[in-house]
């Protein structure tokens, strides 16, 4: 398995799961299905994407001109699509790990500090 995406990597190439994107709409996209807007900016999400690009996982997928603003296009690659599912099986993994210790009878959570004599 390869390292972890990271939230921001992982965000981006969901986004793009539904078709091309500008950077604008995978902003709000992503802003909407992670529940927390305003967390990704716009450097970052450049950053991010040079970089999703350098490992083959996202590519330029064109340049339009709407309503006088120059928009650059996004696409998932193939390798990118099996990325984010080996990701998502990770996470699935992790979660399933966590929810089964939790259900597992354990000692109560300690309260307050220990103080020694």
């Amino acid at each position: 398995m390869s390292a972890p995406l990271g939230t921001t990597a992982f965000w981006i190439l969901t986004s793009l799961t539904e078709g091309r994107r500008h950077g604008y709409a995978i902003l709000r996209h992503v802003d909407e299905a992670s529940g927390d807007p305003g967390s990704l900016k716009t450097t970052t999400l450049y950053a991010t994407i040079e970089r999703l690009q350098t490992r083959g996982l996202v590519v330029d997928d064109g340049d339009e001109i709407v309503e006088g603003r120059a928009r650059r296009y996004y696409a998932l690659t193939d390798t990118g699509w099996t990325r984010l599912e080996e990701e998502l099986a990770d996470l699935e993994n992790r979660a399933s790990a966590a929810r089964r210790a939790l259900a597992s009878p354990h000692p109560a959570p300690a309260v307050g500090v220990a103080t020694f004599a």
